[in-house]
């Protein structure tokens, strides 16, 4: 089934939102909920839209329901980790946000996980409550305290469904998520048995696979089941990380032959890369630039964005993956303005650990994280443009035997 995302904007959280005021906007959404309630979908209560918000690490967030009564989160969609998890009985927490902080004790619903849980993997005893602690990329980020199942409030076009599934009691946050990711939690979207794709498969809701869509305006759209399309382009899953992918060629303008493997991550805001690629594809991009350059911390190449500077010479990009499929790059580049001068900038970081897809490469695509048949896939793709998506009935699936995030973790619950 299918995930079309419309959000509600509450009012904690709509000043986050970029402005989208126009009638045309507004008759859009309106558009899509009427093609909606006309097809069997399956969405979360509160709806399904994504949107990319840049004063909380350009990453994409969507609304989520969990535990009796309902309780809203906001939370971050991170295919780079596995654990959802949201502040709960917090003593650290994001401070200057007045967002929803989840209580066991509120929700008739709500269970401990126990030490003999099976997606409990850490040492405890018995049946004492199960403790999970989540380290990530991102400086001195971390997450930890228990792991709960509760109520995960769904919909279809006819019906309520509630599904049971296991999560984060997050009781002590660091570095980033105090400040400038996921305030309100984390929607962890990787392959390991803890994670919501994970769960929902096993319990027979979908097939294991799911669709991530990012539009350029910054709105997009998940569907759990999405299998993708025929016509879309494919390249294969390396077995480890999840989601790790190889790329034989770098073109920005010439062909720069690579052979380096990255991780396709929706928690990680930029583009990252290792020399010497890093290096390469950088320094081609330069020299086709027609631009005045200004380096700007954390990125290395940026230009002169005035009225005389000829922007529409910013260096085509595409990458070529394992199998020969071909990737484009629609947005290489972030704009970055103050009150004295406007500048663009290649969002792409040299890393010293791995090289990572970020979510800004995935702009303009559905891509497919398709863990049954191992593969990747992408197809060029608006995300209002639901006509042309696969949608699938909810029936009983049989399961085979960032600078400003980087949410990678680093180890999970069950290591």
């Amino acid at each position: 089934f299918t995930f079309k995302m419309h959000h509600r904007f509450s009012d904690t959280v709509k000043k986050w939102f970029p402005p989208r005021g126009s009638f045309e906007y507004y008759a859009v959404l309106f558009h899509h909920d009427r093609v909606l309630r006309g097809r069997k979908l399956l969405s979360f209560s509160d709806g399904n839209s994504t949107f990319r918000i840049s004063s909380l690490g350009f990453l994409h967030y969507t609304t989520v329901q969990l535990g009796t009564p309902g309780m809203k989160f906001m939370v971050a969609l991170d295919t780079g980790s596995d654990l959802f998890w949201v502040p709960c009985d917090c003593s650290r927490c994001a401070p200057d946000f007045e967002l929803n902080i989840y209580d066991p004790k509120e929700s008739s619903t709500s269970k401990k996980v126990t030490c003999n849980n099976s997606l409990c993997r850490n040492r405890c005893l018995g049946t004492s409550s199960c403790p999970y602690m989540v380290s990530y990329v991102s400086a001195q980020t971390s997450t930890s305290g228990i792991l709960v199942e509760d109520v995960l409030h769904l919909k279809t076009e006819d019906e309520n469904v509630e599904a049971y599934v296991t999560f984060g009691c997050g009781q002590v946050q660091s570095g980033s998520f105090l400040d400038i990711a996921a305030p309100n939690g984390l929607f962890g979207l990787g392959m390991e048995k803890v994670s919501v794709p994970s769960i929902f498969s096993r319990e027979g809701l979908t097939p294991d696979s799911f669709s991530m869509c990012f539009g350029s305006d910054g709105v997009g759209r998940i569907s759990f089941g999405d299998k993708g399309s025929p016509d879309q382009e494919e390249t294969p899953f390396n077995l480890n990380p999840a989601y790790n992918i190889s790329i034989t060629q770098i073109r920005v303008g010439t062909s720069i032959d690579v052979d380096l493997t990255a991780l396709f991550d929706s928690g990680t805001s930029f583009t990252y890369l290792v020399d010497p690629a890093y290096t390469r594809l950088s320094e081609s991009f330069n020299s086709q630039a027609r631009n005045t350059r200004d380096s700007r911390l954390p990125f290395e190449y940026c230009y002169d964005m005035s009225p005389e500077a000829n922007v529409s010479l910013v260096p085509s990009m595409s990458l070529t993956m394992k199998g020969g499929s071909y990737f484009t790059v629609y947005d290489p580049i972030i704009v970055i303005s103050t009150q004295s001068e406007l500048v663009y900038c290649l969002a792409v970081v040299k890393s010293t650990e791995m090289n990572i897809i970020g979510q800004n490469f995935m702009t303009g695509y559905r891509v497919v994280f398709d863990r049954e048949k191992f593969i990747l896939g992408w197809k060029k793709f608006d995300c209002y443009d639901i006509e042309n998506s696969t949608s699938f009935q909810v029936e009983p699936h049989s399961k085979p035997p960032a600078v400003a995030a980087g949410l990678r973790n680093h180890t999970t619950p069950e290591s």
